[in-house]
């Protein structure tokens, strides 16, 4: 069968809160040319008429959802960060369709492009079998927790419940090939990042 030829995707992976993002835009000031983030094609995904979204109202119930029609990440967070059997469900509605969007988006690369692919289960879904590599960003918990609570304006309470639902960090480190410390300053994580986008180049792309 016929494959569109892809991109070189280089996976970042990390639980919540951890410096994805940073280290995301670390890549592309080294020469990466997309960054692909799950959780903004999440966010397209819970915007109102969206299939999506109405199997999540469906779900959990209208309370779920903001007064425009969007669902409220907020409001649905607080169901099923606390409630793993609601986590499940959540998940079986939502992964299917944003595997297929990152699909769709991998497809709008060049082949030529080299493409950072950031996505919080990329080990647990489909995501991390197409990538030619695969890193995992840490840090310690209580800086995860800090950063919850200033970037998502979250109770203690709150930004602890979200970080108990995160799978354990240490069986990931088996499964990736490069692993950055992000718990340090950020001239620190950026010279780990800019040493492993080196080997990656220099391993799959010159």
């Amino acid at each position: 069968m016929y494959q569109m030829p892809m991109p070189y995707i280089l996976g970042l992976t990390g639980n919540i809160a951890c410096g994805k993002t940073s280290v995301g835009q670390m890549l592309l000031a080294s020469g990466a040319q997309r960054y692909i983030d799950a959780d903004a094609v999440v966010h397209r995904l819970y915007e109102k008429d969206q299939p999506i979204a109405r199997q999540v109202a469906a779900a959990f119930g209208n309370s779920v959802l903001s007064p425009n029609g969007d669902v409220d990440r907020k409001a649905l967070g607080a169901i099923v960060f606390s409630d793993a059997e609601a986590m499940n469900r959540l998940e079986a509605i939502v992964h299917p369709a944003v595997s297929r969007a990152l699909q769709a988006e991998l497809q709008q690369a060049d082949e030529k492009d080299i493409v950072v692919l950031d996505a919080v289960k990329l080990l647990e879904g489909g995501s991390g079998a197409l990538c030619q590599a695969k890193w995992l960003v840490v840090c310690t918990q209580e800086q995860q927790l800090r950063r919850l609570i200033q970037r998502n304006a979250l109770s203690e309470e709150d930004a602890w419940a979200r970080l108990r639902a995160q799978a354990p960090v240490e069986p990931k480190k088996k499964l990736v090939d490069v692993v950055i410390d992000n718990s340090g300053t950020l001239e620190e994580t950026r010279k780990q990042v800019e040493t492993a986008f080196t080997y990656f180049c220099e391993q799959f792309v010159y």
